[in-house]
């Protein structure tokens, strides 16, 4: 359940001082942040005793033997990374396995030649894998469990498929989902589930974040079961609050790993948490330290040119920046609706404006806008957050 308060709220924005909030009396509905978590040592610990529990599947070592080859596959960026694969290695090595037999894949092959067959969906189309995760006799999968709620719930990083598949298999998602919105998400499951059985995996690592880069929990077993150990351990990234605010001041996460988009998928994310409390024709103020440069299809639409229109003539042009500038905008577009929208950021004041947006020229703005506002919620790392309302 979320917080409430009536007291001051300090808010992270990545500046140099967090914005200090204060609501009027009685308008604030909630506050809400995720879970703490741990990093370090206490993180490394935290994985060590997930990879030597039977809770979700059989414990690491009983799955390796010396002188199997194994490939440790980090898929996207995930909370503590340098912690959970100490702890990892170390866990392989206790079980006999020698550290030139292991190797880590977290990058996804480029060139065709590094991919290998593995097997064909229910359509007839192959599936391939990086080659060193289909040669290796033995692959433990690390990913975060984590969601997205421009995409209506679980956010796709973390899955082996497609991230280490040939460039083709991820760019035909990033269409799809362009194209067809969640509808996509049915078959992207398939292939995901059909590749980790093809695969053999037996031994996956889910990795739940905590509040500010910290690792709230880590669960290990079979595939399917530590998936739902991990959804259950995230469930504190969905508070509940008792209805929608006619304002809402959301913080973005900051990045595990750079943002290779300036942030605008981060800022995606966070507007349609921070839509699913806010009134339909309310305001969500978003705040980080964002510095996105929009692209041509979300620049037109944010100009009034008709979104779907877009959307197809970008996919008309195979062009994968213009196939990924349609999929944020049609993302963002059904997560704000018609709310308006008001950015503290590092966009210049003109790239603001130019998109109709709201520009708030300091904190001290977003601290006006709260202490006004009739009714508030507030959102820290919305991007990671599943906001819902009480029944």
């Amino acid at each position: 359940m979320a917080k409430r308060t009536s007291r001051s709220i300090s808010l992270d924005h990545g500046g140099p001082e967090p914005l200090v909030l204060a609501p009027r009396q009685g308008s604030l509905i909630a506050e809400c942040r995720g879970p703490e978590g741990v990093a370090g040592v206490a993180a490394i610990d935290l994985v060590t005793a997930a990879i030597a529990s039977a809770e979700h599947g059989p414990p690491l070592a009983s799955q390796v033997v010396p002188g199997d080859h194994v490939a440790i596959a980090v898929a996207g960026g995930v909370p503590q990374a340098e912690s959970v694969i100490t702890a990892v290695r170390q866990g392989l090595e206790t079980a006999g396995v020698e550290a030139a037999d292991t190797a880590m894949i977290h990058d996804a092959p480029e060139k065709e030649a590094d991919t290998a067959y593995l097997a064909a969906d229910e359509a007839g189309n192959p599936l391939y894998l990086a080659r060193a995760l289909v040669d290796a006799d033995v692959v433990v999968a690390i990913g975060g469990w984590a969601w997205d709620a421009s995409l209506g719930g679980r956010s796709l990083d973390g899955e082996l498929w497609p991230c280490f598949s040939r460039p083709e298999s991820r760019r035909n998602l990033v269409r799809q989902l362009a194209k067809r919105g969640r509808h996509a998400l049915a078959d992207w499951r398939a292939a995901m589930q059909g590749i980790a059985w093809q695969l053999g995996v037996c031994a996956s690592v889910r990795l739940v974040a905590g509040r500010e880069g910290t690792l709230a929990a880590a669960v290990f077993g079979l595939p399917e079961s530590a998936r739902l150990g991990a959804r259950a351990a995230a469930a504190a990234w969905t508070p509940a609050v008792p209805k929608p605010a006619a304002l809402t001041i959301a913080s973005v996460s900051r990045p595990v790993e750079p943002w290779s988009d300036g942030g605008l998928a981060a800022a995606t994310r966070a507007v349609a948490a921070a839509a699913r409390v806010t009134q339909p024709d309310g305001t969500i103020c978003l705040v980080g330290r964002m510095a996105f440069e929009p692209g041509v299809i979300f620049s037109r639409w944010r100009q009034g040119a008709p979104l779907y229109g877009l959307v197809h003539e970008a996919l008309a042009t195979k062009d994968p920046r213009l196939e990924a500038d349609a999929l944020q905008s049609r993302l963002f577009a059904r997560a704000l609706d018609d709310r308006r929208l008001v950015l503290l950021s590092d966009l210049d004041e003109g790239t603001v404006e130019e998109l109709e947006f709201g520009h708030a020229e300091s904190p001290a703005a977003v601290e006006r806008l709260a202490a006004r506002a009739e009714s508030l919620i507030v959102l820290h790392e919305a991007d990671r957050m599943l906001p819902r309302l009480s029944p």
